[in-house]
């Protein structure tokens, strides 16, 4: 009996350099999904070349002065960047695994053009975790979910600068002869320090609070600052003169300051509610949340968020609707999460959550217990696992 002959059949990776100039523009011309565009980059090198880096994720830089003794003149520089946040979750291979996330900005990888891909369909980015090497990870499986955008200075690196700084806020000004001009104003050591683009030198402001600042943030063309004190002022980028903003209620209480992009901004109060006890519990820990008036000029406290969800911490204050997050990411519709809790296992906080004490009052913000997150490390980026 003759046994037929064997088939012999070759699986071969198509080679997509190959793909003719005219559907390459078709392509690009449907990506609308700036993380689309990266994995049109990470096909090859001819794709590389084709494809644009995604201009929603270039970091807008200026060269600033650093400080040197006063009256604050320095001919080395540092850099202010535009950094976009987002939320990227890592998918587990079962289901019953806990879910890990990361809360952290993304940039252009200045090598990625001359790397080699172990395959072609790699796509991936590079995540820096604490340890001797950075970590690829691959966001072809990925959710991500843009989280807003915020400053920072970048290449200057004093000792003292990780605990004196505590944060950096800019504006455009109105062109004047086809000059882009700017303001930026800096929260170091204690002091609020303003440089103006047209003279490129730092300088002390002079009318703020007598207390630090705790929280800053750049809102629809003017700086606002939140302090220790409990002083809340609106500062005019261009005069600089400072407008207060009081809470309805003023408390002792952490306060953090949270724009939805330009439509809205919140203020978020975080306090103890028996200051009196002794014994100081965060997990009892309370917040009542605000929105502005710009109108009227006034705070207006709000105990529902909507769609929306706050993101209060490390790598600055974010709002998002919560119909883009992922059902298990720990948060929901209409709360708030902290991720600079002390210890590292904290839960969202939302309204009226029945705690089973008689003292507790209803009608605030407090820790739901849903949902526990465990802060895995908070730098370079947070690392979240939820369980």
């Amino acid at each position: 009996m003759v046994k037929p002959a064997r088939i012999k059949i070759s699986s071969m990776m198509p080679d997509w350099s190959q793909l003719p100039d005219e559907l390459l523009n078709l392509i690009s011309k449907n990506l609308d999904n700036c993380f689309d565009v990266l994995h049109a980059r990470s096909v090859c090198s001819s794709w590389r070349s084709t494809f644009p880096f995604p201009s929603s994720l270039l970091r807008p830089s200026y060269s600033l002065p650093t400080f040197a003794d006063i009256p604050f003149v320095s001919e080395d520089l540092c850099t202010l960047e535009k950094i976009h946040l987002f939320l990227y979750r890592v998918r587990t291979p079962a289901a019953a695994l806990p879910s890990a996330y990361f809360l952290g900005g993304i940039g252009r990888d200045e090598s990625e053009d001359h790397m080699e891909l172990p395959s072609p369909l790699q796509c991936s980015v590079r995540v820096k975790i604490p340890g001797p090497d950075s970590t690829l990870m691959n966001i072809l499986d990925c959710q991500i979910v843009p989280l807003g955008y915020q400053y920072r200075m970048m290449g200057w690196n004093p000792e003292d600068w990780a605990t004196d700084y505590r944060g950096v806020a800019f504006l455009p000004l109105k062109k004047e002869g086809g000059r882009e001009e700017f303001v930026v104003l800096l929260n170091y050591t204690k002091n609020l320090y303003v440089l103006r683009s047209t003279e490129m030198r730092w300088k002390k402001l002079k009318v703020t609070s007598d207390a630090s600042c705790s929280d800053l943030v750049a809102f629809r063309g003017r700086f606002y600052a939140a302090f220790l004190n409990g002083d809340i002022f609106i500062f005019d980028p261009y005069s600089l003169q400072r407008t207060p903003l009081v809470p309805s209620e003023p408390q002792r209480s952490s306060k953090y300051l949270i724009p939805n992009g330009n439509d809205e901004l919140f203020l978020v109060e975080k306090f103890n509610p028996f200051p009196k006890c002794g014994r100081i519990d965060f997990k009892r820990f309370i917040c009542r949340v605000s929105r502005l008036d710009e109108e009227a000029g006034k705070w207006v406290e709000v105990r529902d968020l909507g769609d929306r969800v706050l993101f209060i911490g490390h790598f600055g204050n974010v709002c998002c609707w919560a119909k883009e997050l992922p059902v298990d990411c720990g948060v929901s519709v209409n709360s708030i999460l902290f991720t600079n809790e002390p210890g590292s296992v904290t839960f969202a906080y939302k309204y009226g959550v029945q705690t089973g004490r008689v003292e507790d009052d209803l009608n605030c913000w407090r820790l739901s217990r849903q949902i526990r997150v465990t802060i895995l490390n908070t730098f370079p980026v947070v690392a979240l696992r939820l369980e």
